[in-house]
């Protein structure tokens, strides 16, 4: 199956910030993130690293990913097919981390999921929808759908 890097295709795209550090600390920020349309925020972490949370989609829904803490490989999948998507659909993959501030967007029509990468790691998603309008928006398929979970030794 194909997957694309650190990619932004058909609307999947990554918003990316900044540190600021001097003698006092630092600061992380995501300038170019605005909230616009975000009506409800939700933090997921999984009990250990390696773990996979995929894949969920939404017809109408859009999300924004950023991780607070650790790092993750997440992915997002544009769904050709409600009842049966194509298994060979080109896969955007990223790798975010809290050393590296970002948010990346998944617009509605796609299905995303995430695998922690490290131990402790918090995933904070902020949704375009209630979760009244977001449980008759559900759409659910099998974790290993799009299986883009190995980390390869380079």
């Amino acid at each position: 199956m194909p997957s694309r890097d650190e990619n932004k295709t058909e609307g999947v795209r990554l918003i990316e910030g900044g540190l600021s550090v001097d003698d006092r600390g630092s600061v992380g920020f995501i300038n170019d993130f605005n909230f616009a349309g975000v009506k409800r925020f939700y933090a997921v972490t999984n009990h250990r690293a390696g773990f996979v949370r995929a894949w969920h989609a939404h017809r109408r829904e859009a999300k924004y990913v950023t991780v607070l803490q650790g790092a993750a490989v997440v992915g997002a999948v544009k769904i050709d097919d409600w009842a049966e998507p194509s298994k060979t659909s080109q896969v955007d993959r990223f790798v975010l981390s809290s050393a590296k501030p970002s948010a990346l967007y998944v617009p509605a029509g796609y299905a995303n999921g995430f695998m922690s990468l490290v131990d402790n790691t918090v995933m904070v998603f902020f949704s375009t929808a209630t979760v009244e309008e977001s449980r008759g928006d559900d759409v659910r398929f099998d974790a290993r759908y799009w299986d883009i979970w190995q980390v390869v030794e380079r």
